[in-house]
């Protein structure tokens, strides 16, 4: 029975054209700005978020972290979503990194409100209070929600009224665009720095981007050094990451079907509340109207073959991805179909 990982979009595997890519790939001394496959992948970045400049990264983490230790100085705040990743799965790293302070928000729907951000601005120096240096958005959000880019407008326009930047974590940043009927840049337009990552959705095997002005960029390009990620002969890394910008983001209105086909699936079994106000990309959260172990659930799939999650606070989290074809999600349906009735 072939294995199917709905965990996260972050268990897509590189396609066979990726691996030939690696293996080809013509390199050099990254630190020394000599990788031409690099030059080319962070050109091209630049190019489709609408930025002066980009730089390659690890991960989606260093990116988001390095933007922070980048725009702000040590004792800054900065204001963002209380359950966007930067809050909630990024191991407390901008206070170890940056030194910052974040300001925690609640927004509904991952929406940061501009009347709420306004209101936590510190406008003026007051030797009680620390400097805003930073306000954070997310798009698509770790909800499962794509923002439309006039609600993003709205937050930029309010943070440079007060002279304060934009930084946007984008790891699906594509998702939002397909979600939306969009291109990446009319969302971007309205950040001053995007982080995005090339794995996950678009399949690359490791690697992010982080995009802004050529000035950021270069200082950027010293944080990381500090942060150890001054890669050498990067680009066989960086040539799965031209691909996946070139041609995995363009494939990925079949991951939302396929998240639409289970959504509709799992919404018709008794006891499944599907969260349809959550339903812009490639994830489905849903909950079960009874309780259940945890570990049993887990099990109860793996030994179905299938990998997924346990749910966090009572709310599932499946996500297609690559590796999930349509045949796939019958059997899913189908899977948590006889899970309910032999449990509920």
């Amino acid at each position: 029975m072939r294995m199917i990982d709905i965990r996260s979009d972050t268990v897509t595997k590189p396609t066979e054209e990726m691996r030939l890519a690696m293996y080809n790939a013509e390199v050099g001394d990254d630190v020394c700005g000599d990788d031409p496959t690099v030059i080319e992948l962070e050109k091209e970045s630049a190019r489709v978020a609408g930025k002066e400049a980009a730089i390659f990264v690890p991960s989606g983490t260093f990116g988001n972290q390095l933007s922070l230790f980048t725009h702000c100085s040590r004792g800054n705040e900065v204001i963002l979503d209380e359950s966007c990743h930067i809050v909630e799965h990024e191991a407390g790293a901008a206070s170890i990194i940056a030194g910052v302070q974040l300001r925690a928000v609640n927004c509904p729907l991952g929406i940061l409100d501009p009347g709420e951000l306004e209101k936590r601005i510190r406008k003026e120096r007051d030797i009680h209070f620390p400097e805003t240096g930073l306000v954070c958005v997310e798009n698509a959000h770790s909800s499962g929600r794509a923002i439309a880019p006039e609600k993003m407008k709205d937050v930029y326009d309010v943070a440079h009224r007060f002279g304060i930047p934009v930084h946007l974590d984008g790891a699906r940043l594509f998702n939002a665009a397909v979600s939306m009927g969009t291109e990446a840049e009319d969302i971007t337009k309205h950040c001053d720095s995007v982080m995005f990552c090339l794995s996950k959705g678009l399949g690359a095997p490791v690697g992010s981007i982080l995009a802004g002005t050529g000035d950021f960029i270069e200082r950027a390009r010293y944080k990381r050094k500090i942060m150890g990620g001054g890669m050498r002969q990067a680009g066989v890394l960086a040539a799965p990451g031209l691909i996946a910008l070139k041609k995995m983001a363009a494939r990925l209105d079949e991951d939302h079907a396929n998240a639409d086909t289970l959504a509709k699936g799992l919404g018709k079994i008794a006891g499944v509340s599907v969260f349809e106000d959550r339903r812009d990309i490639n994830m489905v959260f849903f909950r079960l109207d009874f309780a259940i172990d945890s570990s049993d659930f887990k099990e109860y799939f793996f030994k179905n073959g299938i990998k997924v999650y346990p749910p966090d606070q009572g709310v599932f989290r499946f996500v297609t991805n690559f590796g999930v074809s349509g045949e796939d999600v019958l059997r899913i349906v189908e899977t948590l179909k006889s899970f309910v009735q032999s449990r509920g």
